[in-house]
């Protein structure tokens, strides 16, 4: 055939050619970016920016192919002074999500960013730099939250954090919950438990495409870790109480840590190796602070008693709790945050973890019972953790904790049991955005039988919002009317101050 025949033949036969080619560019949704765009893990010279593009065509119907995407990060609101920008690739098999590291900032600034895929651009969203390692910093403000169980309540205190004034969010863990539970739901799971990658990546959609919680995102960088219920609930290491099988349980962790870095703003180098993935960071904000943000669930040691531990894992003493063998942190990060204290040379410490830190004794008259996949449940390497902060040049450390759906303000000693003890260092934990928790009558009687908690709050929802200077940190409860309202009002149910030189909490 001659070559003039052959196109012309070609011409003839558009009609079936067209639709091969259309399904080599997958539909997209008519918003892409119907789950919002976020930023996170700053630095004093580049951010992480990140979305997820949305597929659409039939109901079901999978992206398959790479998709460009465009982005760029200005230092105007208007994306009229563009600093950066750039093209990515969303890809199949890390679910089209895109992890952009924007470099070659300018430290401790406001910039604003958005997204374009095939015309179509995102929201411009807001993020922040760091202050350089060595700007004399006057003040900080930060929020930090946990604990958004999806059913049990409306994201409203989300909607109120994106107006706080803060540099970055904080979040201890439990993003998603991977199963129904609660009383009085407001809203529903799609799905029912989450053990497939398929599973986990739709309930961080459904998550996810809560506008409260975009809003939340788009006004700040979040700084992330995680607890147990991203994966599976209380599971250590390579154990699940729900999954007794260790080789069936990694390969569900595996596709919980891959959907965990494909929404969250993580940079290309924690991108996970099967079940595995280095998430505890450093972050040094000026000279006026240092966070040690960890993750107490990957490398921890097996519940202690697990053959006598009842199913609310409250127990009394026996002897594996106190083998000092055993390990939240696991030996290589328990070696990283001690010698990160060493040399610390900020005014303040703050170490962002998942749990209530300070000891408590949750049993009745003599009898002595503590929660064992709490720090009580691992008090020798919580004794080693405040030994460390007690040892550091900086002598100022705050806690920032979650996962126990209360608020609570509590003195950190070396030595619970001992009176006298010197305190080391001031925790806070900042409730729960939604998921429910114990009473204010439970607080109480916990509050009488444990002298170092020296504040609790039961029964509401929010987050803390936190002030640092040289001098002092002021800790603010912000607390939401009702989960069960969609537009509740907020509140600060308490404020405390921790002046520096003096550890311990103060009501203000």
């Amino acid at each position: 055939m001659r070559r003039r025949s052959f196109v012309a033949g070609l011409a003839g036969l558009g009609s079936l050619w067209l639709p091969t080619h259309a399904r080599a560019e997958p539909p997209l949704a008519a918003d892409p970016f119907g789950l919002g765009v976020a930023s996170g893990r700053p630095t004093a010279a580049s951010v992480v920016l990140w979305t997820r593009l949305m597929p659409g065509g039939e109901p079901g119907e999978p992206l398959v192919a790479p998709i460009p995407v465009d982005w760029a990060i200005a230092e105007d609101e208007a994306m009229q002074r563009v600093v950066g920008r750039g093209q990515a690739t969303a890809e199949a098999a890390w679910a089209h999500s895109v992890h952009v590291e924007a470099a070659g900032l300018k430290p401790g600034r406001p910039y604003w960013y958005r997204f374009t895929v095939r015309g179509k651009a995102s929201p411009v969203a807001r993020t922040r730099t760091l202050p350089a390692a060595t700007e004399r910093l006057q003040a900080l403000g930060f929020v930090f939250a946990s604990c958004q169980q999806y059913e049990q309540g409306y994201y409203s205190a989300f909607r109120h954090m994106a107006a706080e004034e803060a540099a970055f969010v904080l979040h201890l863990g439990d993003y998603i919950y991977e199963k129904s539970w609660g009383r009085e739901l407001v809203r529903h799971h799609e799905g029912g438990r989450t053990t497939t990658l398929d599973e986990y990546r739709d309930r961080y959609a459904q998550y996810k495409s809560d506008r409260d919680l975009q809003a939340a995102h788009a006004a700040f960088p979040w700084i992330v870790t995680w607890d147990d219920h991203e994966v599976d609930d209380d599971y250590t290491d390579d154990l699940s109480p729900q999954e007794p099988d260790r080789r069936r349980f990694l390969a569900q962790r595996a596709a919980a840590y891959q959907a965990f870095w494909e929404h969250m703003p993580l940079p290309l180098s924690f991108r996970p190796q099967g079940p595995s993935l280095r998430l505890y960071d450093r972050y040094r904000v000026g000279d006026l602070a240092e966070f040690h943000v960890l993750d107490e669930r990957q490398y921890r040691s097996h519940h202690a008693c697990r053959g006598r531990l009842p199913r609310n894992k409250v127990m009394g003493d026996c002897a594996e709790r106190l083998d000092p063998a055993r390990t939240m942190l696991g030996a290589e990060q328990e070696r990283w945050l001690a010698e990160g204290l060493a040399r610390g040379s900020t005014r303040w410490n703050v170490i962002a973890q998942q749990t209530l830190m300070a000891q408590v004794d949750r049993g009745e008259g003599e009898h002595r019972a503590f929660w064992h996949d709490g720090w009580d449940g691992y008090a020798p390497a919580r004794q080693r953790l405040l030994d460390a902060v007690a040892g550091s040049p900086v002598r100022n450390t705050l806690v920032a904790s979650g996962d126990v759906h209360s608020f609570w303000a509590a003195d950190l000693k070396r030595d619970f049991d001992a009176a006298k003890a010197p305190i080391v260092a001031t925790e806070f934990v900042g409730g729960s955005i939604t998921s429910q928790g114990p009473t204010q009558a439970r607080v109480k009687a916990l509050l009488g039988r444990n002298p170092d908690l020296r504040y609790g709050l039961g029964g509401r929802n929010g987050y803390a919002q936190v002030s640092l200077t040289p001098k002092a940190a002021t800790v603010s409860f912000r607390v939401v009317g009702s989960v069960k309202e969609p537009t509740s009002a907020i509140a600060t149910a308490q404020r405390f101050t921790v002046e520096a030189g003096h550890p311990g909490v103060t009501l203000s």
